[in-house]
């Protein structure tokens, strides 16, 4: 798992360079940082939407997906219950800042498919693109969060830890078209967050975040069918 320790790491080197950078920073600066992170947020989502939509053989799955799990996420208060679970250590917005960490950090082909490489061939090249990646990001969120956005580092290593000890199961089950899907819902929860940043909308994008299992379910289906 050197591939994962190494992502993890970085995401905590980052958390604390951007912390510590962030004690000497005004207001308007901060206000600046907001503003650059819900940019960078929301062009990273529309690229990866866009640029996998091409390759999509069902183009309405992503708004099936989107529609079928905000719903549930929405039954389950999943954005509310993990706000008040933040809210009781910090009273700062750091609850948006580690929900737009975690789809960032978590929800993105290296970030998957790493794992199995890794596992499978024992090659880390993915992780540490994404390692590399992830350091530069967390030490943006860091600067405008603070050092909160350390744990993130938790979730990605459980994240990519569970991929890399599923990994032979997984990889037959991962196909392209499967990551494909995925990839474009992934998208629209990271410009989601972005744009909620830019308070462009008042996006709950943690109760989205079930959309992410409608693909896998819709494959799990098509396979046992022979469709």
């Amino acid at each position: 798992m050197i591939g994962t320790l190494v992502n993890t790491a970085a995401i905590l080197a980052g958390s604390v360079l951007g912390s510590i950078f962030k004690k000497g920073l005004k207001e308007k600066y901060q206000t600046v940082l907001f503003t650059a992170i819900g940019l960078a947020a929301t062009l990273l989502g529309i690229n990866a939407a866009v640029t996998h939509m091409k390759d999509s053989s069902f183009p309405v799955l992503f708004i099936i997906s989107l529609a079928v799990g905000s719903v549930i996420g929405t039954a389950l208060d999943i954005d509310g219950r993990f706000q008040r679970l933040v809210g009781r250590f910090s009273t700062s917005n750091l609850g948006q800042g580690l929900s737009t960490g975690i789809l960032l950090f978590c929800i993105g082909t290296l970030s998957i498919l790493g794992p199995i490489e890794s596992a499978i061939h024992g090659n880390h090249t993915y992780l540490y693109m994404n390692a590399t990646l992830d350091l530069v990001t967390s030490m943006v969120l860091a600067s405008t969060y603070g050092i909160g956005i350390a744990l993130t580092a938790v979730v990605l290593f459980v994240w990519q830890g569970a991929i890399y000890l599923s990994a032979d199961y997984l990889a037959p089950f991962l196909t392209a078209p499967l990551l494909t899907e995925i990839s474009i819902v992934g998208g629209v929860l990271i410009a989601s967050s972005g744009l909620s940043i830019l308070k462009i909308i008042e996006a709950k994008t943690l109760n989205m975040l079930p959309a992410l299992l409608v693909p896998v379910v819709w494959f799990l289906v098509k396979g046992l069918l022979g469709l």
